[in-house]
């Protein structure tokens, strides 16, 4: 086995997380932009009204801004495959190279085709026909995250191998497929998806409506922004659930860790909402608990008893040891877990309030939302809020697997590249967060841009913008 100076192995770990957030705060918002834009292309070919037709072109550029700035970020992470952990791509290759694959010359080029086809082609095709791009798009785009989930979901729950030659083998590409984490990881995320890109569509809205722009304009994408992220907040919390009591079976010190348990409960284990941690970070020294909540949540009845990380870790030691060769320690962050899943599942549930309140203010015809400015502030500040909570599930997903970057068959200090220096890794890091801060600005610079330039309406009373987000003049008056 390989091994590597902390050092060294702590910045490759760096520069994969900074990569993976950054790439992971384009992904969800691009997939969920793409479903969005294809419904409110679809009410225009339904009900005949051009401003739904506006809106599909308007909320349409800021998608093709997030793709843009997505695939960018997201070569730069595959880079990182060959650069900081070949021997990961040594024992996975045959795994990963199916389903990445399929991934590229399949879901990739689909959308896109299809994203040329549909920004360039709108007087060119009836729109029953042109909104049918945009709908392969969302279709492209969730087959992606189909495809990487498929590889990720071996990673958390490995199937269909065999070990040989030192590396993992894969013995049926069906078997992938039915990995039960692959069919509740991906819903969460195409669902978290659709949620980020609808709370992100009604808080850009918001915004406006503060400003009193294109009242009517943005009232109707505020309501479509708010009915996505109802039902897709609903949808997320009950597949958020099912990976959750997945988890208790697959991985119990991930679920562990996130309840802060290091000792095992009794029948009717409590929930606790927050606690304090002594700086040890062993024991709790305050909690605010909800009695026979853990145990409700964890098997859906009010008995039931959850094991500590204490046990766990004996247990895997027993395990893995032998098997392993080495005593390691099979700890997980667990003031990190602890927190981030409250960061997700408590936004998650604060989403689906607030679009219940929003879709009640705007329940009647002459509903006037855009006085109710204290709500529309509210709005306001939970356009970001769901970048946390993606992040946060990402720091429970991936960091709750330590040591394991394949669980119970790899370990992260064994993937690392044997050539790569610590000098080396230091500098690409710095690189890297420079041309990520860059990126980013730019995203949120252009953004900002094409919403104050406002939408194209026919009337032109307001300011007009291309749909191609790169053309001359797309952010200009005309």
């Amino acid at each position: 086995m390989l091994t590597v100076g902390v050092s060294m192995l702590s910045l490759a770990r760096v520069q994969f997380a900074m990569t993976t957030v950054f790439h992971f705060f384009f992904v969800p918002f691009s997939i969920g932009m793409a479903f969005i834009t294809a419904i409110m292309e679809t009410i225009y070919v339904v009900k005949k009204a051009p401003i739904y037709k506006q809106m599909a072109q308007f909320w349409g550029k800021i998608f093709l801004l997030s793709f843009a700035v997505g695939v960018v970020t997201g070569l730069i992470q595959e880079f990182q495959f060959g650069m900081n952990w070949s021997d990961y791509s040594r024992f996975m290759g045959d795994i990963f190279g199916a389903p990445l694959a399929i991934e590229a010359l399949l879901a990739f080029f689909l959308e896109s085709v299809f994203i040329g086809l549909w920004m360039f082609t709108w007087d060119r095709f009836k729109p029953a026909i042109h909104v049918i791009f945009i709908w392969l798009v969302m279709l492209g785009s969730s087959a992606s995250a189909l495809w990487i989930l498929t590889a990720n979901s071996f990673m958390q729950n490995p199937v269909a191998y065999k070990l040989a030659n030192g590396r993992a083998e894969m013995t049926s590409f069906t078997g992938l497929l039915k990995n039960p984490q692959l069919w509740v990881e991906f819903p969460h995320v195409v669902f978290g998806a659709f949620l980020t890109a609808a709370m992100a569509v009604a808080g850009m809205s918001a915004w406006r409506l503060l400003k009193h722009k294109n009242i009517d304009f943005y009232k109707k994408s505020l309501k479509i922004g708010l009915i996505v992220g109802l039902i897709f907040s609903l949808g997320t919390i009950y597949v958020g659930d099912a990976q959750t009591r997945m988890i208790i079976k697959d991985q119990p010190m991930k679920f562990a860790a996130t309840e802060g348990l290091y000792d095992n409960t009794g029948k009717k284990a409590p929930w606790a909402m927050i606690e304090g941690i002594n700086a040890a970070g062993h024991k709790a020294t305050w909690k605010v608990e909800i009695p026979d909540m853990l145990s409700i949540m964890s098997y859906h009845k009010t008995t039931g008893a959850v094991k500590g990380m204490n046990t766990i870790n004996r247990e895997l030691h027993q395990k893995y040891d032998k098997k392993f060769g080495k005593d390691m320690n099979y700890y997980v962050p667990p003031k990190t877990l602890f927190w981030s899943f409250r960061v997700m599942a408590g936004f998650g549930t604060l989403f689906a309030l607030v679009t219940i309140v929003g879709l009640w203010f705007m329940r009647k015809k002459n509903n006037a939302i855009e006085n109710k400015r204290w709500f529309l502030y509210v709005l306001g500040i939970c356009l970001w809020l769901p970048f946390l909570a993606n992040t946060a599930g990402w720091f429970v997903t991936e960091l709750g697997r330590y040591p394991w970057i394949v669980y119970g068959l790899f370990t992260i200090a064994d993937a690392v590249s044997p050539s790569v220096t610590a000098g080396e890794l230091l500098f690409s890091n710095i690189t890297y967060f420079l041309i990520f801060t860059m990126l980013g600005g730019t995203m949120i610079y252009f953004s900002h841009k094409t919403l104050v330039a406002g939408p194209e309406l026919d009337d032109g009373s307001e300011n007009r913008v291309n749909v191609d987000p790169f053309a001359k003049g797309a952010f200009n008056h005309e």
